[in-house]
């Protein structure tokens, strides 16, 4: 009997950084960056990275410092979230459903590093 693979985050999906202002930012990363646009949502902007998706949004209300957030693409969002947790992982948000895009739904799960730098899963389940 042949073992498993062992689990473990490699893909960076998406990247996000908080920014001020949309508008100035959508304008700077596509017109002076050369970035290509993907799409806009209320408060967030995407850009397509080489394939990593860069989100620029802007602050939470309780945010009070700007961040960024690495994003690590999974196929199996809760399978990915219970490997983790069995490692000792603690997770401030299990896996959600965060968008219905036309072909694929956005699953999220939200976790921290030690030095409480937020990081997430995602997952984007394709339809039928």
């Amino acid at each position: 009997m042949t073992p498993a693979p062992q689990f473990g985050l490699s893909t960076i999906g998406q990247i996000a950084v908080t920014v001020k202002d949309i508008g100035r930012a959508v304008e700077f990363y596509r017109d002076q960056l050369g970035m290509r646009f993907l799409f806009q949502a209320p408060g967030m902007a995407f850009f397509d990275c080489g394939g990593v998706r860069l989100l620029l949004g802007l602050p939470e209300a309780n945010q009070e410092t700007f961040r960024s957030i690495i994003y690590f693409k999974v196929e199996d969002i809760q399978a990915a979230t219970d490997t983790l947790k069995s490692r000792g992982v603690v997770f401030e948000r299990d896996p959600h459903l965060v968008a219905r895009m036309p072909d694929h739904d956005l699953w999220l799960a939200v976790f921290r590093d030690p030095d409480q730098n937020p990081l997430e899963l995602m997952c984007e389940v394709k339809r039928a």
